[in-house]
């Protein structure tokens, strides 16, 4: 497993669980999670990626985190498209 794959895949479950608490209706263990995602994007700022990959990863660094249900299905849908890259593309 190289880092940037841990990078993604650890990315991809703090979206996971934000999305998870933020349906739950627990703010706060969401907003603990989502500013976990931030560091693992932030670190993937300059790592090569793919471009919608690489548009995620912008999206996440730019959001504030008044977490919304919209924004959580938002994050649910990066979660699995993060997942699915990080198994399935080779680094």
């Amino acid at each position: 497993m190289t880092e940037t794959q841990l990078l993604i895949g650890s990315l991809s479950n703090d979206l996971l669980r934000v999305a998870n608490l933020t349906h739950k209706g627990s703010d706060k263990g969401a907003v603990r999670f989502f500013a976990e995602a931030k560091r693992w994007s932030s670190q993937l700022k300059n790592k090569k990626l793919k471009p919608y990959i690489r548009d995620i990863v912008t999206d996440i660094n730019e959001y504030r985190e008044d977490l919304t249900l919209e924004r959580a299905e938002r994050l649910l849908m990066y979660s699995i498209l993060l997942q699915n890259y990080s198994i399935h593309n080779k680094f």
